[in-house]
């Protein structure tokens, strides 16, 4: 395989449709051109377990979507799992719709929370990111209810993990955000936007509507260290992972 300017992994919430244990599925993904992986969950195994299928394939656990909740609950047992499979970087997926503030003050609020957790695991050595989708892109008193949460927050405690079709989804600029949180974006999402009902408007990477031409040099200068490959709704999804693999491999061969 060519090196890649960039690394790709893949989100294995694109898969979860597939009939496939945990090691035919890192299988697939390896077989795809898939360096790393991002979790969604454990795939069934002991901690012990998917960290020995990871080796197999030759796959980097690169981070792990955990909800908000389960880190608050018990953090100790969320670092354990994480650290054993050789995962440092966990990623708030996704929020209630009870923790969507409509108020500047409230994303200002879950920002200070984040911080928070964010301090206990860089403490053990861990980062927090923070993952969006199209509703923290809605601008509150002038500025994307984002932006509210990533200043409440000291980027040491808190990076972005930005979805740029979600961005672009929620009508504010994927390369502009990529821009003003430089060096706080270890890890970004690469999906697409496309017009398949099936597909839910999503898009493998490359056949969409997003200006990748554009996108891949500003994530490579705002120091991106992983592009992640997801797609939410794939109606085949090996082929999927493969058809955004290939575009994106060929655009970042150094």
């Amino acid at each position: 395989m060519p090196t890649l300017r960039l690394p790709l992994a893949l989100q294995l919430y694109t898969l979860r449709s597939l009939p496939m244990n945990a090691d035919e599925l890192l299988g697939a993904v390896a077989a795809a051109g898939y360096s790393g992986v991002e979790l969604a969950g454990n795939l069934g195994q002991s901690a012990e377990g998917l960290r020995e299928l990871l080796d197999k394939h030759g796959l980097k656990a690169v981070s792990a979507h955990v909800q908000i909740q389960a880190m608050e609950s018990d953090l100790p047992a969320v670092i354990s799992f994480q650290k054993t499979i050789g995962n440092d970087t966990l990623v708030v997926p996704w929020l209630p719709e009870s923790d969507r503030s409509p108020t500047a003050a409230g994303w200002a609020a879950l920002g200070q929370r984040l911080d928070r957790l964010g301090r206990r695991l860089r403490m053990a050595n861990m980062r927090l990111l923070y993952h969006n989708h199209d509703f923290e892109m809605v601008v509150i008193d002038g500025k994307p209810a984002i932006s509210w949460l990533l200043e409440a927050a000291k980027p040491e405690n808190v990076g972005f993990e930005p979805d740029l079709a979600w961005i672009v989804f929620g009508g504010q600029d994927a390369v502009g955000l990529l821009q003003q949180y430089s060096g706080r974006v270890p890890r970004v999402h690469a999906k697409d936007l496309g017009d398949n009902a099936a597909e839910h408007g999503l898009a493998d990477v490359g056949s969409g509507r997003l200006d990748w031409d554009a996108i891949l040099p500003a994530a490579e200068a705002a120091q991106a260290e992983w592009l992640v490959v997801e797609h939410d709704f794939p109606t085949d999804p090996l082929a999927s992972i493969q058809r955004s693999q290939t575009f994106l491999a060929e655009k970042l061969k150094a």
